[in-house]
């Protein structure tokens, strides 16, 4: 069987050249802050801060900033503050979610447009951070995890693709499972969700960020500081310059270019666990973009 080749021109091959060196370039550029924690974290102190230009690699090789980082008892309080959010908060997120896009996707439920478009209303305005708070007070939410958890168990944006994937699924699927007497909540939970996972998917992976990025809400509404998640005793750790704790006996000299590898191991610690998860999860990225760009 002969097969034919079209060769290409000078100018789709120029084209071509100079598209991926602009994403390498765009990569690199990408890529190197997150390389220079990594070598910055892993450098002698001493070493690191007399360098001066690009870290192409780490100055030296040293672990005692990650020692010192789990020493701290705040950094595994926080990763469990964190894991409790990110455990609970998703579940909660998911089904809550689910639920309400269920019921936005069938097609006889009474005032369904005039619901999602007060729903879409809150996606551009707010009753603004101060009421927000004191609601929250008022409700005993505030210095307590559950805070962070019951008021984020919806994001508008997130329900509205979670709606388009639902209303995609053929309604021959529900009626006849009505016909066998199923109720409501079975068929959200035997047909539609099973239905959905790549979309369920994407959904676990934007809540799970979303809770493992957050930071001033919880930095708002929590005073005990056994209660900070991750981010939060990051953000204490880099912006107060709270590394006394894992300086000790450490010389008055050398406290300042330690506390440096400290900061760079601090942030590598804390972004590790979602990037190692992220990978798995990006393929349903663009199911997901897919499903909320269809139109019903």
């Amino acid at each position: 069987m002969n097969t034919r080749t079209i060769k290409r021109g000078w100018g789709d091959r120029t084209f071509s050249v100079v598209n991926y060196i602009l994403l390498a370039a765009l990569a690199g550029i990408c890529l190197y802050p997150m390389l220079y924690v990594i070598f910055a974290s892993f450098s002698e102190s001493g070493l690191l801060t007399q360098h001066s230009g690009l870290l192409l690699k780490p100055q030296g090789f040293s672990t005692s900033a990650y020692a010192k980082v789990f020493k701290n008892p705040m950094i595994l309080r926080g990763y469990l503050n964190t894991l409790f959010l990110l455990v609970v908060g998703v579940f909660c997120q998911i089904i809550m979610t689910s639920v309400a896009a269920y019921v936005l996707s069938r097609k006889r439920v009474m005032w369904r447009n005039l619901l999602m478009m007060l729903i879409t209303f809150t996606m551009f305005f707010s009753g603004g951070m101060i009421p927000f708070y004191l609601t929250l007070k008022h409700l005993h939410l505030t210095d307590t995890l559950m805070g962070l958890i019951i008021p984020f168990m919806i994001n508008t944006y997130n329900l509205i693709i979670l709606r388009t994937s639902f209303a995609s699924i053929p309604e021959s699927l529900t009626e006849a499972a009505q016909i066998d007497g199923a109720g409501h909540v079975r068929i959200l939970f035997s047909i539609i969700l099973p239905l959905s996972k790549a979309i369920l998917a994407v959904m676990v992976l934007y809540y799970g960020v979303g809770i493992w990025n957050s930071w001033f809400w919880a930095s708002t509404i929590l005073r005990n500081r056994e209660s900070y998640p991750l981010q939060v005793v990051l953000r204490e750790i880099l912006l107060q310059n709270s590394t006394t704790s894992m300086t000790t006996g450490v010389g008055a000299g050398d406290q300042e270019s330690v506390a440096a590898t400290i900061k760079y191991a601090t942030i590598v610690v804390a972004t590790v666990p979602i990037l190692c998860i992220y990978p798995f999860l990006q393929k349903y990225f663009a199911t997901g973009v897919m499903v909320g760009a269809v139109k019903e």
